[in-house]
């Protein structure tokens, strides 16, 4: 695949962002790019998913304080 870029865009893409965020190269960059985009879609997709189930049902009081007790404390 290749990919047009303006040359601020490219200045950017190879340069500053490469260098600043440690990535050894631009389509490293690009790839980690690619693949947050598509957790992002994930990430809406279930929130989405989560606001058209409804109302959720009322928590028990001692529903946090239970669970806090499951696990050992840090």
């Amino acid at each position: 695949m290749k990919i047009s870029l303006g040359e601020d865009l490219e200045a950017f893409a190879t340069g500053e962002r490469v260098r600043a965020r440690g990535f050894a190269s631009a389509s490293e960059y690009v790839r980690h790019l690619i693949r947050t985009d598509r957790e992002l879609d994930r990430m809406r997709k279930v929130v989405r998913d989560g606001l058209d189930s409804g109302p959720s049902a009322p928590f028990p009081r001692d529903y946090f304080g239970k669970l806090r007790g499951r696990f050992p404390k840090a």
